[in-house]
């Protein structure tokens, strides 16, 4: 018998915050240090429900931040399933179009699995798979700044859009979701000093 052997039960770590807060980036970090072979990275952003039909413009009739938006059932069946050691199929949503696309993205039962979304704490149905809980309490302003440049010069977005769609969706949902979701972290990482501390102590734990 040859190849690895595959973990019967998964470490589940979801790591949450704001927009811009820096989660996905620390959750990519982890990742790259604990080796693609033995960790893998789920987002929540796959898991949004089709809206080829509803979709107008960014901040219009479609908000992304509300947790309605999301197939929360969904992304708890796939981790039911990556905990109990089998492999799920992922849905991949296409930002171009607003639908999900017809293939999908198979994920195996790695050692450690990260969980990366602004809403992932607020779902009871998600949060019971998590084993560890990760949360990053970044400053609105910094937050902000770092969704402007991102969206202007990634998604090819204009600086009043992306305000217009910041204050009209994402911090009145941040505000009302998000933020309460901080509750229910182990692991609160407030500001650029503490990444570094949050990423070794993430990566001692992990490597046990």
């Amino acid at each position: 018998m040859t190849g690895s052997i595959k973990p019967s039960k998964p470490f589940i770590v979801g790591v949450a915050g704001g927009s811009g807060s820096g989660k996905t980036y620390f959750a990519r970090a982890l990742q790259q240090a604990l080796g693609a072979d033995a960790c893998e990275l789920v987002y929540q952003d796959n898991f949004y429900f089709d809206n080829s039909k509803n979709f107008d413009y960014d901040g219009g009739s479609v908000n992304f931040d509300h947790p309605n938006a999301i197939d929360f059932t969904r992304l708890s069946e796939c981790l039911a399933e990556l905990k109990s050691g089998l492999p799920t199929e992922i849905p991949i949503y296409d930002f171009v179009t607003h639908s999900r696309a017809t293939r999908t993205l198979r994920i195996e039962p790695k050692r450690v699995i990260l969980v990366d979304g602004i809403l992932i704490f607020h779902a009871p149905e998600v949060r019971r798979h998590f084993d560890d809980l990760i949360f990053f309490d970044t400053p609105e302003d910094l937050r902000f700044s770092r969704r402007l440049e991102r969206d202007v010069k990634e998604r090819g977005r204009t600086p009043e859009g992306v305000h217009n769609q910041f204050y009209k969706q994402v911090k009145p949902m941040h505000d009302q979701f998000v933020e309460p979701s901080k509750a229910h972290a182990r692991i609160l990482v407030r500001d650029t000093g503490e990444y570094t501390r949050a990423l070794e102590h993430c990566l001692a734990n992990l490597k046990k």
